[in-house]
């Protein structure tokens, strides 16, 4: 069963959330929190596998909610943003304070539902509008930033980096896997290595950072 925790301030909205997940298959809705401040304590009490996190909230938003939680240990649970707000910088901004996922709260019940399934297994869970923001993102690069992106990346080994790649393409590990003729396992094997040489803590951190060392497109 997947844990989630529901971290959202609207008591209609976390209702709703709770009914359509209970819904799915091998979805579990462990606790809630109702504002930012309560998420970190949340987490240890119910030991979730992934929080769906509001962006504003009181007394602690979401986004600092999210920082809080992103210290790169094993245990803890991937965070999908939800927001009403259709933001590039928003979004940018979410996955950069940690977040393995962005939703907007009008998104499909099934869209939510294969956001959580996609987070759970450690891989990116991006809504159509967070993945315009990273196209954007990479094509607005400026040479300072792409040239301190492969000044990180130059730290990886070249299969690493390959890995790195196809995760900036949103390949899942198994995709990764057939493309570079690796087990799944090798593949996640390289992915938590490249994490932990670049601080970073999950995929979505390493695909904006290959992002930011390419060039922008003529």
């Amino acid at each position: 069963m997947i844990r989630v925790l529901l971290a959202v301030d609207d008591p209609l909205v976390r209702t709703g959330l709770t009914m359509m997940l209970r819904g799915a298959d091998g979805i579990e809705v462990v606790g809630e929190a109702a504002d930012g401040a309560q998420v970190a304590a949340a987490v240890r009490q119910h030991s979730p596998d992934v929080v769906l996190m509001d962006i504003r909230m009181p007394v602690m938003d979401g986004l600092e909610a999210t920082r809080a939680l992103a210290d790169g240990s094993p245990d803890t649970p991937q965070v999908i943003v939800l927001t009403t707000f259709d933001d590039h910088a928003l979004v940018l901004e979410a996955m950069r304070a940690g977040a393995a996922g962005y939703l907007v709260k009008h998104a499909a019940p099934e869209e939510i539902v294969e956001a959580v399934q996609r987070a759970a297994r450690g891989e990116p869970a991006l809504s159509p509008t967070a993945a315009r923001a990273l196209i954007a993102h990479a094509a607005t690069g400026t040479s300072g930033r792409r040239q301190e992106a492969r000044q990180r990346l130059a730290l990886l080994s070249q299969r690493e980096r390959d890995v790195a790649a196809g995760v900036a393409e949103g390949l899942s590990n198994t995709e990764i896997g057939a493309r570079l003729h690796l087990s799944v396992g090798t593949v996640k094997t390289h992915l938590s290595s490249a994490l932990t040489k670049l601080n970073l803590d999950n995929r979505v951190q390493l695909a904006l950072l290959a992002h930011d060392s390419t060039e922008p497109a003529p």
